[in-house]
Formats: C-alpha cells, sequence, structure tokens
C-alpha cells in the first residue's frame, strides 16, 4: 500500500509539473500548441488548422474616355410687325421661321464598357435659326364714309332720316365728295338728304 500511494503521489506530482511546463511554452494539455491569431481554433491533435484567408482585393475595372456627338434642334424666334393693309387683329406670316441645329460634344466616362460620367466639351450651330415674321394688322374700319362730307355711316344701306328702309340713317344734309355709293343726292346738286332731295 505504501509503494503504491508513493506512485501515485508521484504521478500528481509530475502531471501538476508538465501542465506547468506546457502551459510556458505553449503546449495544451492534449498535446496539441496553443495557437495563436488565425489558427487559435486549432484544438488538439485530430483537428486541422484552419486555411488562412488567401484573398486579394478585386483589380480596378478598366476605364475608357470616348467622344460622341449629339445634335440638338435650336427653336426658331418669333417678330411681330405692325401692317396698316391689314384689318385690325388679323394676322399673316410674311417669313416662315425654320428651326436652327446645333451640334453637342461630350466626353463620356466607361468603366468595364458602362458609361459612368458625362460632360459637355464644346457646343457649335451647324445650322443658325431663321426668325419668323408675323404681321398683325392695324387698319381700323372709318366710322364715317369717305365719300361724303359730314359723316355718313359705314353701313350695308344708309338712307336719310324719315325715309327709308336703312338699316343705317342720316340726319341733316351731307355733302358728296366722292362717289354718292347710297344715292342721298337724287336730284344731282351735291348735296345729299337737302329738302329738295
Amino acid at each position: 500500500m505504501a509503494l503504491l500511494a508513493g506512485m501515485l503521489t508521484f504521478v500528481l506530482t509530475c502531471g501538476a509539473e508538465l501542465t506547468v511546463v506546457g502551459a510556458l511554452f505553449g503546449i495544451r494539455p492534449g498535446g496539441a500548441p496553443a495557437a495563436q491569431g488565425p489558427l487559435a481554433e486549432w484544438s488538439g491533435p485530430d483537428t486541422p488548422p484552419p486555411t488562412p484567408a488567401t484573398g486579394s482585393p478585386s483589380p480596378p475595372g478598366k476605364v475608357e474616355t470616348k467622344q460622341v456627338t449629339e445634335t440638338a434642334r435650336i427653336p426658331f424666334p418669333v417678330q411681330i410687325v405692325d401692317d396698316p393693309a391689314l384689318p385690325e387683329g388679323q394676322q399673316k406670316v410674311r417669313i416662315r421661321g425654320v428651326t436652327g441645329v446645333k451640334t453637342l460634344t461630350y466626353e463620356v466616362i466607361h468603366v468595364d464598357g458602362e458609361p459612368t460620367d458625362k460632360r459637355l466639351l464644346r457646343s457649335a450651330v451647324t445650322r443658325a435659326p431663321v426668325t419668323q415674321v408675323v404681321a398683325v394688322g392695324t387698319a381700323t374700319t372709318a366710322a364715317c364714309d369717305p365719300n361724303y362730307s359730314g359723316c355718313v355711316p359705314v353701313a350695308e344701306d344708309v338712307d336719310c332720316a324719315g325715309r327709308g328702309d336703312g338699316p343705317a340713317w342720316v340726319t341733316g344734309t351731307v355733302k358728296v365728295t366722292g362717289s354718292d355709293v347710297y344715292r342721298l343726292d337724287r336730284n344731282g346738286n351735291g348735296v345729299g338728304c337737302d329738302e329738295k332731295n
């Protein structure tokens, strides 16, 4: 019994010493080294160590710079002019407008074949626009017929006051200075709607 107790004491003592020595040299009780860093998960002799990461950053994409041209329309301006030969408010196109064209040159940056940026380099007028000219009438209809001195209204028909069916009438006498379009001077003395007519 004394011999058995001595052997047990030796084993326990040696085991404790080995444990201390293993801790000093990074050896675990199971015989596996105390791994550091990415191998810290290696916990035993039967467990293979993990493979360190070997991936590298993706290479930058292929960058290309190209020049492209585009065309754009230039609206034509409109100029308004007065025309006394046209009735008031009436419009007539004197010069037909023509739309202009400009050419735009851009620098386009492509990364892996896809456009990522675009900036304007220059702009040039390929065809200048032509201004459209529109005439607007300013002529007003006379309130009095110019064939008479004294106001004879401008109407489909005019009669002297108190006779005829109109639709317009003249009050008093008028002098015929042009053509007696309303036949107001019946006796031809040059005066319309006088008592002798």
